[in-house]
């Protein structure tokens, strides 16, 4: 009988986890928000960051299941000075482009039970420091100031960064806690939201 108790928990402890797309992902370190360092000199490369060349999605879930979606106005550029070390990226996000496979989601995120769009139309990042090595293979970290929901908080999270003459690619994928940004919402009692939230990101900038 306790072992049979005992394979039941397991089986939904394993179906829990598994619902959670947060679970396998670097999990990013937040912390207070850092001073901006100067931007990268005139003579650098710049690469701009576009909706037709770059995709900036997510994954949400609850306890039932994960919902999948994206953000489809952004613009940015990446300040690039010889190595990503010293290059400089910046982001800004138009809140209200945010899509999800079901209309009626996509309507409630922009709500403020969520992202409040109409008080908080701009999410941004500016990254302050770039190092190599990273989680998961990856080839840098990366940290900088993400402004959401009119929170301002330092993350740091694992990129793989390229540069040729033509591009500018970062691929990304961590995990990081809305709540951090102060939003709270919980959800339904019974169908409670994860506080975690998968970013993706896959940018490929293009020579200004």
């Amino acid at each position: 009988m306790r072992k049979g108790i005992a394979i039941t928990i397991l089986s939904g402890l394993i179906f829990f986890t598994a619902c959670d797309p947060a679970a396998d992902k670097s999990k990013a370190r937040t912390g207070e928000a850092a001073q901006v360092a100067s931007p990268a000199p005139a003579q650098g490369v710049k690469y701009l960051i576009t909706p037709q060349n770059s995709k900036i999605e997510f994954i949400g879930s609850k306890v039932t299941g994960k919902e999948n979606g994206s953000f489809g106005d952004f613009s940015g550029q990446v300040d690039y000075a010889g190595s990503p070390e010293n290059s400089r990226v910046n982001i800004t996000i138009k809140v209200d482009s945010i899509t999800t496979d079901k209309p009626d989601l996509s309507k409630h995120l922009k709500t403020a039970d969520f992202f409040d769009v109409a008080k908080y139309p701009e999410a941004t990042f500016v990254s302050t420091a770039i190092k190599p090595g990273g989680e998961k293979g990856a080839t840098h970290t990366v940290t900088g100031n993400l402004t959401m929901h009119g929170v301002t908080k330092s993350i740091t999270f694992p990129a793989t960064i390229n540069v040729t003459p033509e591009a500018a690619t970062v691929e990304s994928s961590f995990s990081i806690n809305r709540k951090d940004f102060g939003i709270n919402y919980a959800g339904a009692a019974d169908n409670l939201i994860r506080d975690d939230v998968v970013l993706t990101l896959h940018i490929r900038a293009s020579k200004a």
